[in-house]
């Protein structure tokens, strides 16, 4: 049996690997995708050749990230519960579909992870991997095996001579990408303890983030970002340019307690410096561009939209069905927002659209105009005010 592993070369995987090979005699396939993690994937290379490794396959996956998941994410203005931009969870459709391919292009029959069984990147990997490929078989170490933790997994590798990272192991467990950090586990279990100061990775601390602001502009088109302060940018840099921007003034740093799918609750903290400028321009072109039915409606769903991709379910047909329908919503989605940047908060400082915006001024202003006419008004309210009277009326006659 051939077996894809997705594998990162920390101890999990590692232990993964050689115990995969142990327990099924399989021939196992180390799979690692480039999704901006910003590590240099060779030594993942080498070190899979030496826990037993048939074969190694590194893949770029950034572009597609970027232009299938993140965007689309942008374009529906995805948020769960409030505050988590979602960059795991839009991370692993993308990564489960080079697993998939990676799978048929070396007749592999089963995939696997190394998502334990509490967590909601199993459910993420799997529902993907099924919604792709609905016959493969997925090995999941975690609920099968007997090791409780780590120690039990050092004590293996020891006994098998499986060759670790020299680095220590930080006492919170991270995973990066090209949108975000996510932390979690270990000193953050208890949610009434503060992050440590030295663990964020992408942002300045926002006491430390210059004194001056700094002003930055979006522009977008049918709900894309494609322009930064005057710059045209491919979508990979223009997510990398905004990351730097905004991590530079300690923006975009999140803390929460989450309801994960499988119904326990977690205190997760992300770094999204770049994904939260983006979510807030979106809405400020949005803001000048949408008719107020069609913005109600769509964020009505929103919540929706967000619960299905956290969920796992990005290869749905209802996520895809709603995603058509925010994609729609988009068409008229041009113009530039102007973001002011300044230890860790951010204002809109000015929006405009000069080929779609609905904001007329000689109709908003309150000074005179020949547009607006104001007793109009007086037979709105009384029409608006119909059923309010009527009860109000029958309440009074009531002895209400």
């Amino acid at each position: 049996m051939k077996v894809v592993l997705a594998y990162s070369g920390g101890l999990d995987t590692s232990v993964i690997l050689h115990w995969i090979k142990e327990k099924y005699s399989a021939e196992v396939i180390a799979y690692t995708s480039d999704v901006g993690q910003g590590e240099e994937l060779e030594h993942v290379r080498e070190a899979a050749l030496a826990t037993g490794a048939s074969d190694v396959i590194i893949e770029d996956l950034r572009k597609e990230f970027v232009s299938d998941c993140i965007f689309p994410s942008i374009r529906s203005n995805a948020i769960y519960e409030g505050s988590y931009l979602m960059g795991t969870a839009l991370a692993r459709p993308i990564i489960a579909r080079g697993l998939v391919r990676a799978a048929e292009k070396v007749g592999a029959q089963a995939l696997a992870h190394g998502a334990t069984g509490k967590g909601n990147d199993q459910i993420r990997f799997e529902l993907a991997a099924y919604a792709l490929k609905p016959d493969v078989r997925i090995i999941a170490p975690w609920r099968e095996w007997d090791f409780k933790g780590r120690a039990d997994l050092l004590a293996y590798a020891e006994a098998h001579d499986i060759p670790l990272p020299a680095a220590p192991r930080p006492e919170y467990s991270m995973d990066a990408n090209l949108m975000h950090i996510s932390y979690e586990g270990g000193v953050l279990e208890d949610p009434w303890e503060g992050p440590p100061s030295s663990m964020f990775r992408m942002t300045t601390d926002p006491t430390e983030a210059p004194s001056d602001p700094e002003y930055v502009s979006v522009r977008f088109h049918r709900g894309n970002p494609v322009v930064v302060n005057g710059v045209e940018l491919a979508p990979v840099e223009l997510v990398e340019k905004l990351n730097q921007i905004g991590g530079a003034h300690g923006i975009g740093r999140v803390d929460i307690v989450e309801n994960r799918f499988l119904g326990m609750k977690s205190r997760g903290v992300y770094e999204t410096p770049g994904g939260t400028l983006l979510y807030h321009a979106h809405r400020a072109v949005e803001s000048l561009t949408l008719d107020r039915e069609v913005q109600h409606l769509r964020d009505e769903l929103v919540p929706r939209y967000a619960e299905m991709v956290y969920n796992g379910l990005w290869f749905s047909p209802e996520r895809e069905a709603l995603q058509s329908f925010m994609d729609s919503v988009q068409q008229r989605v041009n113009g530039e927002a102007r973001l002011k940047l300044y230890k860790g908060g951010l204002s809109i400082d000015g929006r405009r659209s000069q080929s779609h915006t609905l904001y007329d001024e000689a109709i908003a202003t309150f000074e005179a105009d020949d547009v607006y006419d104001q007793s109009d008004a007086t037979g709105f309210i009384r029409l608006s005010a119909l059923r309010l009277r009527t009860l109000g009326a029958k309440r009074i006659a009531e002895g209400e």
